[in-house]
């Protein structure tokens, strides 16, 4: 009797245990078990892509280079005898940059002007002798041209010997010098580089929406951090009629250098145009913005409330609006909350449409 008592406990407590056992799976299961959500969608905030006139004023960042840089070259042949100048000189125009021997062409000139008095002695002569009769009129016009061509090789011969004598066309600082006294020069070689930075310019790209506010002859407020507070005067002188595939046009702005506070040339600046934009651009909040303005997608909801991901181009950062070149059009509703939830093409509920 007393077996079958322990029989009969050990039985139960197996029981127990196996139910228990069964319970808990049961249990897990149900917290295992994946629920269907193809249901349900997520919930978001949108705001109306709207084309807008930003409130800023047009700025550019820019380059000065000089407005005008030569580079003298030798027009004759000849070994360089004096160079009359060095790294930063400053030359004034005219002045003499470098000497080329000229002892073959001195000559020339000698001989030249020599047979052109032989050739006026006979043009003189045989002018008499036909206004005499003594001669014919071919015997004049032979010794005619022969004048004429002693006049123009003489020409030709003082011209040369000018040339061994090389002046600066312009006025301004030397910046290259490749050569040194001494050094044979071709036609063609360089012998020093002048920059005139008394006038300086900038060439710039405008876009599209931009450049119809602006008009040749427009003043513009120049200023660099290389000289802080201090500002220089420009104006527009040139606008391009002719866009690239980008719709950019080419502008440039001419800029009077300060004796005080010089600009160099290559100098980073930054150009006022001293007037708004007015020209309405598409624009989107900046919470709608998904990675980086370089690399930058939004989330489109469209007509079936499915927020599709567009890659878009963004033209200009406005602070709390951004300006977009392509990739949306007005009227397409972008997502501005709740974008952390969102996977391409997921169905979404819209709680409002704010307006910009």
């Amino acid at each position: 009797m007393k077996r079958i008592i322990i029989l009969v406990v050990t039985l139960a407590l197996v029981g127990l245990v196996a139910f228990r056992l069964f319970s808990n799976k049961k249990e897990i299961d149900a917290k295992n078990q994946i629920v269907d959500n193809t249901n349900t969608s997520t919930t978001v905030n949108v705001a109306p892509v709207e084309s807008r006139i930003s409130e800023r004023n047009l700025t550019m960042v820019g380059t000065v280079i000089p407005n005008r840089e030569i580079d003298v070259k030798s027009e004759v042949q000849g070994q360089i005898t004096a160079l009359n100048v060095k790294l930063g000189d400053y030359v004034k125009k005219g002045s003499v940059v470098a000497r080329i021997d000229n002892q073959v062409r001195a000559l020339q000139v000698a001989n030249a002007e020599q047979a052109l008095a032989d050739a006026r002695q006979n043009f003189e002569r045989y002018s008499n002798l036909y206004n005499g009769g003594a001669a014919t009129k071919a015997q004049l016009d032979q010794y005619t041209l022969a004048y004429e061509n002693a006049q123009n090789q003489l020409k030709q011969a003082r011209k040369e010997l000018s040339n061994t004598t090389v002046q600066a066309p312009i006025s301004g600082y030397v910046t290259l010098k490749p050569v040194e006294t001494g050094a044979f020069a071709n036609i063609g070689s360089s012998i020093a580089t002048l920059v005139d930075v008394s006038q300086l310019k900038v060439q710039l790209s405008v876009q599209e929406r931009d450049v119809y506010a602006l008009h040749e002859g427009d003043a513009v407020t120049i200023t660099t951090s290389v000289y802080p507070g201090v500002t220089f005067d420009g104006k527009i002188t040139f606008i391009s009629a002719s866009g690239d595939e980008a719709h950019n046009y080419p502008i440039e702005i001419a800029v009077v250098n300060k004796e005080k506070t010089p600009l160099k040339a290559g100098t980073y600046v930054d150009i006022a145009f001293n007037k708004k934009n007015e020209t309405p651009s598409l624009q989107i909040p900046r919470e709608a913005l998904v990675g980086s303005i370089k690399d930058a997608r939004v989330y489109v909801v469209n007509s079936n409330n499915v927020a599709v991901l567009r890659n878009i181009t963004i033209s200009a950062d406005n602070g709390a609006y951004l300006e977009v070149l392509k990739g949306l059009e007005k009227g397409d509703r972008v997502v501005t909350t709740g974008q952390i939830n969102l996977s391409d093409s997921t169905q979404v509920t819209v709680l409002a449409a704010n307006r910009q």
